[in-house]
C-alpha cells in the first residue's frame, strides 16, 4: 500500500495534497530532530549461516563450533530454569491473573509459586503418585496459575507432564489417556471432569481427577458411579503442606513432557521431549533474541496460546529463565485485546492469524476516507524506510499521529514480537515491523524440534524468509524428486539435527522412524529453499500432497496460503481427486472486507446471503486465480471452481486444529457433497 503513496496523493484534491505536503514537511522536520540510530545486526545479514562440508548449515552463534545446549551453565533442566528465575528475580512477581475488582492483574511471587508447587507436588505423592520420570500427569485445562503450579510440582519430583489441548474432543483425550496409561488428570472446570467421567469405559486407567474448581455434590455422585476419585486442587495442596517432601529434580536426559500433535490426519502422535530438548532450544532462541533486546525481571509475557502447544511452553521457559513475569489471559480470544491492555506486556508471542486480523482491521478502518488513506500511506512509507535502515522505535511523528492506537491494542509497551506456527505474509510482516515500533522476529519449527529450527536475526529488514539455523541444530535440505526439488539447487525437504530434536513418538516406532532417520536427522515434511544470504524460505509442503488424474502432484497447503493473500479471503480449503484433472476450493469470505464491498455494490451485506451471490463468487474466483498466477502457481494448481462458506473454520466446529491449521479430513467430509456437485457440474459442461 505505502509504495503507492505518491499515486494516492496525486489522485486526491488540491487541498488534500496540500495537507499531505504540510504533514510530510512537519514529519521530515521532526524526523531530523529525533533521528534514531539503527539496530546493528549481530551478524552480516548477507551471510547468515555457515555451510559445512556435508552441505548442511549451522549458525554463526554456535559456541566453539559445538551445537548449543545451554545459555546459562546453571540451567540444564526446566527445574533449574525456575530456580534461576527465583534467584535473579529477587522474589519478584512471577504469575498473574485478572482477579482484581477493576480487572487489574494480581500476582504471586516466585517464592510463592515455588512453595505452592512444592506443597502440591508433595500432595500428589500423598495420593499415590511416585517421584519418577515414569510417572505421567495429564493436564486438561486452559492456561492459568494453577496449571503452572501443578506443572512445576511435577517437574520438582521428576514427573512427566502430558498436556491435553483444552479444545480436544473426547475421542482424542481417550486415545491419549489410554496410550500412556494416565491415572491422574488435572482439570480446570467441572464440565471437563464430567466429560472424562462420562467416557470412563474408554479410559479405564484413569483413577483420579484433581479439579481446580470447587467439587460439587453432583460431581461426587458422578465420580462414585464412574469409580473415579475426585479431589479439589486446594485440598491436595493443603495435604502436601502438612507432609512436605524434598524435591527430587530431573536430569537433562529425563523425559520432561509428551506433547501430542494436534492431529491433522489420524490419531495424534505423542512427541517425547526431554529436558535437554527443551532447554537447548529455548536457550538458542533466547541467545538470539537477547542480541536485540534485554530480558529482565521487569519484562512481562501474556500467556494466551494453548499451554499444550510447545511454542507457549517454550516462551514460559525463557521467561522463568530470566525471572520475568507471566500473566494469563481469561481464555476468550474476544477478550484478548482487553487482557493485553490491562497487562501491557513487553514480550508478545503470537501466531500469524492474529497479526493478519490486526492488519485487515487497520486497512478496513481507513477505507472510504481519502485523508485517512493518505496519512496511512505516508506513515507506512516513512516508517518502512526507517525499518530498512534498521531503525526500531515508536516515538516518531507517525507513531503519534497514526500508529499509537495500533500499539495500544497490545498495551503500548511491547519491545519484541515473536511469531511462528505458520507462514506470515510479507506485506503483514512489513506492516507489523513498521507500525508496532518494536523488534519483530519470525521463527520456523515444529513440536518434534522442541519448537524452533530457524529464527530471524535481530536487525533483519527483509521479509519472506524465516531466518538462519538456531545454534542448537544443523539444518539441511534433501531431495524430493517427486516434487522436482533437489538439494543441488538449494531446495528440498527441511531436516534438522541437534540436542533439540525429539526422542521419538510414544509407543510408535514406525512413525518415529519415518520422522527421524538412523543418523538423527528430523525430516520435517516442509520444503525449504536456501536464499543467497544464507536464510531459509519455506516454499512448499511435502505432506498433504496428492495426485491429479494426469499424475501431477499438488500440495494443497501451499495453494491455500497463496489464495489467502486475497483481500476477500479469510480462509481457504483446496481439495482434489486423483480421478479428476482439476482442483476445487472452499473460500470463507473476509468479514471485514466483503460486506463493505457488497455495500458499495448495492448488495445485501449478510454473509449468509453473500455466499449465495454469483457476483461475489466471480470476483473472488478471479482474484485468487490472478494472485495464483502472480505467485507462480501452475495451471493444474489453480482451482476450477469454488464454494463460498459463511462460517469461519474453527476449533469449535472441529474444522481447525488447536494450532489453527486446516483439519483436512474433517473439512473433506464436511464439504464432500458440495464439492462433488461442483465436479458433476463441470463434467456435465461441454
Amino acid at each position: 500500500m505505502y509504495k503507492k503513496t505518491m499515486d494516492c496523493i496525486g489522485h486526491n484534491s488540491g487541498a488534500l495534497v496540500g495537507l499531505g505536503a504540510v504533514t510530510a514537511a512537519a514529519a521530515a522536520t521532526y524526523y531530523l530532530a529525533t533521528r534514531a540510530d539503527p539496530v546493528i545486526p549481530p551478524v552480516d545479514l548477507q551471510n547468515q549461516s555457515v555451510i559445512l562440508k556435508d552441505g548442511s548449515r549451522c549458525s554463526h552463534f554456535m559456541k566453539d563450533e559445538k551445537l548449543m545446549e545451554v545459555l546459562y551453565e546453571d540451567v540444564k533442566t526446566t527445574y533449574d530454569c525456575f530456580q534461576r528465575g527465583l534467584r535473579v528475580s529477587n522474589n519478584g512477581p512471577c504469575l498473574g491473573a485478572r482477579t482484581g475488582r477493576a480487572g487489574e492483574y494480581e500476582w504471586l511471587s516466585y517464592q510463592q509459586v515455588y512453595d505452592r508447587a512444592n506443597a502440591f507436588g508433595s500432595g500428589l505423592l500423598e495420593i499415590g503418585l511416585q517421584a519418577s520420570n515414569e510417572e505421567f500427569i495429564g493436564f486438561y485445562s486452559m492456561n492459568m496459575i494453577e496449571y503452572v503450579i501443578a506443572e512445576q510440582a511435577g517437574i520438582m519430583f521428576s514427573m512427566v507432564s502430558v498436556p491435553l489441548y483444552d479444545t480436544l474432543g473426547t475421542t482424542a483425550c481417550s486415545f491419549i489417556i489410554n496410550q500412556i496409561g494416565i491415572t491422574h488428570v488435572i482439570c480446570d472446570k467441572a464440565e471437563k471432569a464430567k466429560t472424562l467421567m462420562s467416557n470412563i469405559d474408554k479410559t479405564q486407567t484413569l483413577k483420579c481427577i484433581v479439579l481446580i474448581e470447587k467439587v460439587t455434590a453432583e460431581l461426587e455422585v458422578l465420580a462414585k458411579e464412574a469409580h473415579v476419585e475426585i479431589k479439589e486442587f486446594s485440598a491436595v495442596e493443603t495435604l502436601g503442606q502438612t507432609n512436605l517432601k524434598k524435591p527430587k529434580p530431573p536430569t537433562p536426559t529425563d523425559l520432561a513432557t509428551i506433547c501430542y500433535t494436534s492431529g491433522t490426519t489420524g490419531d495424534p502422535k505423542g512427541v517425547m521431549l526431554s529436558h535437554q530438548n527443551l532447554i537447548s532450544n529455548m536457550s538458542a532462541v533466547a541467545l538470539i533474541a537477547l542480541k536485540g533486546v534485554t530480558v529482565t525481571p521487569q519484562d512481562v509475557h501474556l500467556s494466551y496460546l494453548p499451554m499444550a502447544h510447545v511454542f507457549e511452553r517454550g516462551m514460559q521457559i525463557v521467561a522463568f529463565m530470566h525471572g520475568a513475569q507471566v500473566g494469563f489471559s481469561r481464555g476468550d480470544v474476544k477478550l484478548l485485546t482487553e487482557d493485553l491492555q490491562a497487562l501491557r506486556p513487553t514480550i508478545f508471542i503470537t501466531v500469524p492469524r492474529l497479526l493478519n486480523r490486526m492488519y485487515d482491521k487497520i486497512l478496513s478502518s481507513v477505507q472510504g476516507s481519502k485523508l485517512k488513506t493518505t496519512l496511512l500511506n505516508l506513515a507506512m512509507y516513512s516508517k518502512t524506510r526507517e525499518v530498512q535502515r534498521g531503525v526500531v522505535r515508536r516515538d516518531s511523528i507517525w507513531d503519534h499521529l497514526v500508529f499509537k492506537k495500533v500499539q495500544q491494542t497490545v498495551g503500548g509497551r511491547v519491545k519484541i514480537i515473536i511469531t511462528g506456527s505458520a507462514p506470515l505474509g510479507s506485506k503483514v510482516l512489513d506492516f507489523v515491523r513498521a507500525s508496532f515500533g518494536c523488534l519483530v522476529l519470525e521463527g520456523y519449527g515444529q513440536t518434534e524440534a522442541a519448537a524452533g529450527i530457524t529464527f530471524n536475526v535481530p536487525g533483519e529488514i527483509e521479509s519472506g524468509h524465516v531466518g538462519c539455523p538456531l545454534p542448537c541444530n544443523l539444518v539441511k535440505v534433501v531431495d524430493v524428486p517427486e516434487m522436482d526439488y533437489y538439494a543441488t539447487d538449494g531446495k528440498g525437504e527441511i531436516c534438522a539435527k541437534g540436542p533439540n530434536v525429539f526422542l521419538g513418538y510414544y509407543k510408535n516406532e514406525e512413525k518415529t522412524s519415518e520422522a527421524k532417520d538412523e543418523n538423527g536427522w528430523l525430516h520435517t515434511g516442509d520444503i525449504g529453499e536456501w536464499l543467497p544470504n544464507g536464510a531459509l524460505r519455506i516454499i512448499d509442503r511435502k505432506k498433504n500432497i496428492f495426485k491429479l488424474a494426469q499424475g501431477e502432484y499438488v500440495a494443497a497447503e501451499k495453494i491455500e496460503n497463496v489464495y489467502m493473500r486475497s483481500e476477500y479471503v479469510a480462509q481457504a480449503f483446496v481439495e482434489g481427486d486423483s480421478l479428476k484433472p482439476y482442483l476445487m476450493g472452499v473460500m470463507v469470505p473476509d468479514i471485514e472486507v466483503v460486506p463493505a464491498w457488497a455495500a458499495k455494490e448495492g448488495l445485501p451485506t449478510s454473509m449468509d446471503e453473500l455466499c449465495t451471490c454469483q457476483k461475489l463468487k466471480d470476483v473472488i474466483l478471479q482474484d485468487i486465480i490472478n494472485i495464483g498466477k502472480t505467485m507462480g502457481l501452475k495451471s493444474f494448481e489453480q482451482v476450477k471452481d469454488i464454494i463460498l462458506h459463511p462460517e469461519p473454520f474453527s476449533m469449535d466446529n472441529n474444522l481447525l486444529t488447536p494450532t489453527f491449521k486446516n483439519k483436512r479430513p474433517n473439512l473433506r467430509k464436511f464439504f464432500k457433497s458440495q464439492i462433488s456437485k461442483l465436479y458433476e457440474k463441470h463434467e456435465a459442461t461441454p
